[in-house]
């Protein structure tokens, strides 16, 4: 279906269609928000709040420190690994304003997922938190990075709070072990040097990259999106539009440079960091980083100081949240947006949220490779439970069948998606691109989806054997692949499970080898090479596997006994 069928369609209030001529890249949008909202609140975390004056200034002294102490040229590959902290953003926006192309790494990462990433994309920098010193000291003989800028957790505090924090966070907290990096620059340093130093120039528009944003593939390898100043630039703009939607007395429903925005999601997802690191750019609101929404007390304490109007979460976060017997105490008067999405939304969940809150959680869709808004629910009362949404302006929805044969109504098939928003490929992989993206920009997203008659989307199933846990994407392959280095491991496969907490979780089917394999051993082998989501919840010894004639592993009947 083209864009114009869903024209008429959105709620009052939001347009069909953005003006992608409005900023050439992401640098002229935070520059000329910087100057506008000048002396309004952007970021908040631990007590800590920056204007849009103050992370102007730090992310131009980040930029200046770039462009003159090291020899990183525009379109060099620097790597970001950290939490929802302040020094995030001031990286962030400072290497696109030195021309750089900003690399986002989980900083949970095993040493073999951050290994991959940084050989992958060529990153020549890294910017990480002092609590992943070691890993980064384990892995850096294997890359290409030479530049590495060191934060702690105190480094935007006043002197004596600062000093105070990072000696709990190290001798109290233990959470720094030992390492040896001296070529590390602290990131105050950095700041230091690149205080007062004029900011050359550069010149990007919307085709130039502007963050490599890894995926995990089918194949079981991680590729990194490349999502271009023109894809983000568009998601903004397209996030925006749909907050412009007009409340019942007539008025938009987000105002500009008024709002305050939780962000407890990594700001290293890309839901997280086109809607709060990027969107709230172009209106000028506030983003209170949450560095830990695990500490459900701690998160709700720091919820009371606020008056909060928006709040981007997922399943498992709201119900963690609403199961804290402080929560229902919070003000929700001026809560108007809750949004959930990297996985389903269950029914009872959305429910009990609107009852406590009195704010209608809104679903909506997305991947990676769509930077990565596609769709959205409008807001409060025409929101669809159960579906997700209309596609966002600009952007047009198809399902196909396994021919590409464009289905009717009601007809289950692959949803497809085209809009300014869809990346530009794959980093360095042609064929994988191909696989994915046709000649006239239609992106396949493996999802099996039925659009109905009003143009609302629902999401049926999925074509690949993508694992969903607490909004992360987890790959079978890449899990069969490390599991079958085990030595006492004769075959393997990882099916998704419905799990209460995270959605899915991970249940792995093992055949031993002679002389068997202890599942404790296991446990261990996969804590040590895979990031916590990944880790099998549940592991199952067997005899045998299902296969077909040829010896492939049929995880859909494991699926189906599981």
């Amino acid at each position: 279906m083209q864009p114009e069928f869903w024209s008429g369609k959105r709620a009052a209030g939001v347009p069909d269609n953005i003006d992608l001529s409005a900023y050439r890249s992401v640098n002229e949008v935070f520059e000329r928000s910087c100057k506008k909202f000048a002396d309004r609140p952007a970021f908040s975390n631990m007590g800590v709040t920056l204007t849009y004056a103050e992370l102007d200034r730090l992310s131009a002294a980040f930029a200046s420190y770039l462009q003159k102490h090291t020899d990183l040229k525009p379109g060099e590959r620097i790597a970001v690994q950290m939490p929802n902290v302040l020094q995030y953003p001031i990286a962030v926006f400072g290497a696109m304003r030195a021309g750089l192309i900003v690399v986002n790494t989980n900083p949970l990462y095993t040493a073999r997922e951050m290994r991959h990433q940084f050989k992958d994309s060529g990153a020549r920098a890294l910017v990480y938190l002092n609590m992943f010193g070691k890993l980064v000291q384990d892995v850096l003989p294997d890359t290409d990075i030479e530049y590495l800028i060191e934060a702690k957790m105190g480094d935007l505090q006043p002197a004596l709070k600062g000093w105070l924090v990072n000696t709990v966070v190290k001798k109290v907290k233990k959470m720094v072990p030992d390492y040896q990096l001296p070529q590390a620059l602290s990131f105050k340093s950095v700041l230091k040097q690149g205080q007062g130093g004029a900011l050359h120039p550069i010149s990007v528009g919307h085709d130039d990259i502007a963050v490599l944003q890894y995926t995990g593939g089918t194949t079981g390898v991680a590729k990194g999106a490349m999502l271009t100043h023109g894809n983000l630039v568009a998601n903004m703009l397209q996030i925006d539009a749909c907050m412009q939607q007009l409340d019942d007395k007539g008025a938009p429903l987000m105002k500009q440079g008024q709002e305050v925005m939780i962000a407890p999601l990594p700001l290293y997802h890309i839901y997280a960091f086109t809607a709060n690191c990027m969107c709230m750019m172009v209106n000028g609101n506030h983003n209170v980083l949450i560095t830990n929404p695990r500490d459900i007390p701690g998160f709700i304490k720091e919820l009371g100081k606020w008056q909060f109007s928006a709040l981007l979460g997922l399943n498992t976060l709201f119900v963690a949240l609403m199961d804290h017997p402080e929560f229902k105490n919070l003000d929700f008067s001026n809560l108007k947006l809750t949004n959930s999405g990297g996985t389903a939304l269950v029914k009872a969940t959305a429910e009990r949220w609107h009852e406590v809150t009195g704010c209608t959680v809104v679903e909506g869709y997305g991947l990676t490779e769509t930077s990565p808004v596609a769709s959205t629910n409008p807001y409060g009362k025409l929101a669809r439970l159960g579906t997700v949404g209309l596609p966002v302006p600009g952007t047009a929805f198809k399902v196909i069948d396994d021919e590409g044969v464009e289905q009717p109504f009601g007809e289950r098939g692959e949803l497809c998606v085209q809009g300014p928003q869809v990346m530009k490929g794959y980093w360095q992989r042609a064929e994988a691109t191909e696989e994915v993206l046709d000649a006239e920009g239609w992106f396949k997203t493996g999802d099996i989806a039925v659009i109905d008659e009003d143009g609302y989307t629902r999401i049926v199933d999925r074509k690949k054997d993508m694992i969903i846990v607490s909004g992360f994407n987890v790959y079978p392959n890449e899990i069969e692949d490390v599991v079958m280095s085990h030595p006492q491991v004769a075959s393997c496969a990882a099916v998704g499970v419905a799990d209460e907490k995270s959605g899915e979780a991970v249940k792995l089917f093992v055949v031993a080898r002679e002389g068997g394999l202890d599942e404790a051993e296991l446990k261990a082998f996969c804590k040590e090479n895979f990031t916590a989501y990944k880790v099998p919840k549940q592991i199952v010894f067997r005899d045998s596997l299902p296969m077909t004639p040829v010896g492939k592993i049929l995880r859909r009947e494991l699926r189906d006994i599981a």
